[in-house]
């Protein structure tokens, strides 16, 4: 039995993936990490270095805040890690490329397996498409979520520039901005509100046709589930840089 180690494990995602655990059989959660403190149900450390045994991977559910701890906890001990926490920075994927030296380390800015071969989609539409239809993002989000546009947004748009031989110029806000659309612009719309757990909408518009690729997240489990999924797929890895992008196409045979 593979022993899995989360930090931010009494924040909801950290509990959602607590619960998710349980129908698996090949894995089990050693213990939590959070400063909330005390779970009457599962061994809470505060922080990493508290940590008194080894485990076979971290699955990371913080804060982009204590990113640094999990980077060093990881790279200290040689544990493979899912990172599942989002909002990070450019020096945070800088410090994640460092670590992916000696570590294998799971990234995605979204867990769900859906949103993933929704990535695999649009690399190849996105070429045919692109010259002729303009692309808008439009994200939708609880009213807790703190960063905007989120990042799986970001990750459409990326796979999107990517896939393409174009420089793509990311425009967040059109209120500042009084110009006539550029071709080579992505536009992103962002809504926060209620309890929507996620929404994703890639709009293709073209004269007299619209092509929209689309998810709807109905519960957060889904990101749990493709974190354990992750885990799972990760220990055992050489050091590097992993995604879903390789677990889906290990999952497909390729």
């Amino acid at each position: 039995m593979k022993k899995i180690l989360i930090t931010g494990a009494c924040g909801f995602m950290g509990k959602t993936l607590r619960d998710c655990i349980k129908t698996y059989d090949d894995i089990e959660i050693a213990a939590g990490v959070d400063i909330a403190g005390n779970d009457e149900n599962l061994t809470i450390f505060r922080t990493l270095e508290n940590v008194t045994f080894p485990v076979d991977c971290l699955i990371d559910f913080s804060n982009p805040s204590l990113l640094g701890d999990v980077l060093s906890y990881a790279a200290k001990y040689k544990v493979p890690a899912v990172i599942a926490t989002t909002g990070l920075s450019d020096e945070d994927k800088k410090h994640i490329l460092i670590l992916s030296e000696t570590v294998p380390v799971f990234v995605s800015a979204n867990m769900s397996m859906g949103i993933n071969l929704i990535c695999e989609l649009l690399k190849q539409i996105a070429p045919v498409l692109y010259k002729s239809f303009d692309i808008e993002i439009i994200e939708k989000h609880h009213n807790r979520k703190l960063d905007a546009p989120s990042g799986t947004a970001i990750m459409l748009a990326d796979t999107i520039r990517e896939s393409v031989d174009e420089d793509f110029n990311y425009i967040y806000d059109r209120h500042a901005v009084r110009k006539k659309r550029e071709k080579t612009d992505i536009g992103f719309s962002s809504i926060r509100g209620g309890t929507i757990v996620g929404e994703h909408d890639v709009l293709f518009a073209g004269d007299d046709e619209i092509i929209t690729l689309s998810h709807t997240a109905m519960s957060r489990r889904i990101f749990a589930n493709g974190a354990l999924e992750a885990a799972k797929f990760i220990m055992g890895k050489q050091s590097g840089i992993y995604s879903m992008k390789e677990l889906i196409k290990e999952r497909l045979g390729k």
